[in-house]
């Protein structure tokens, strides 16, 4: 992978080797920012996916800048010439999977946000406080203040979180299973040519 300044698209080798590290770039569970957007309504916008289209002759996977909602690095995905109907649904399943696990942490890093605004206002209010101190700076709790409202929203987010561990794994052991199928198919195909070319000689 050729790594670039933020905000640059990248891009990475057609090897062997992506098929393996693209499982990777995903994590299982993605970590909360505690960092808020200066505007909170635009955060709370939809954020626009990258309309990026690589060169007709790329021979690469293009990975973009980190989302600004869901925190995922877009990846374009490499379409071989030839393109097998396996190879085909290998990709379209990947895809499919990047934008659905864009989806969830969208949504859910959302929620984090306006949950913890609404956390942290409530006990300002309760305590005679405003939102901003004698200087001029935002008020924050404490870390110990902050750890009721992390445990209240992981527990509350349990059951979904447990559900999207489990379509993750079971999209995961899919694609893994599709990839040895077409690493047999491509090493058979290789394995035949070779053959028949020495039976030809």
């Amino acid at each position: 992978m050729i790594v670039g300044k933020t905000g640059c698209v990248l891009w990475r080798s057609n090897g062997q080797s992506r098929w393996l590290l693209s499982l990777m770039n995903v994590s299982i569970s993605r970590g909360y920012s505690d960092s808020q957007p200066a505007n909170q309504e635009q955060n709370n916008r939809p954020s626009e996916r990258s309309s990026f289209i690589p060169a007709a002759g790329s021979k690469h996977d293009w990975i973009g800048p980190p989302d600004r909602l869901s925190n995922l690095r877009p990846i374009i995905y490499h379409i071989r010439e030839n393109e097998t109907p396996l190879e085909r649904r290998l990709r379209h399943l990947r895809q499919e999977t990047e934008d659905w696990n864009h989806h969830f942490w969208a949504n859910q890093n959302i929620s984090f946000s306006k949950e913890k605004e609404d956390f942290i206002q409530s006990h300002l209010d309760a305590n005679g406080l405003s939102t901003r101190d004698e200087n001029g700076r935002k008020r924050t709790l404490s870390s110990e203040e902050m750890a009721v409202f992390y445990k209240h929203f992981l527990d509350e987010n349990r059951v979904k979180h447990a559900n999207y561990n489990k379509e993750w794994y079971r999209r995961n052991f899919t694609i893994t299973f599709l990839m040895g199928r077409v690493f047999l198919v491509n090493a058979w195909k290789k394995m035949a040519g070779r053959w028949s070319r020495v039976h030809r000689a």
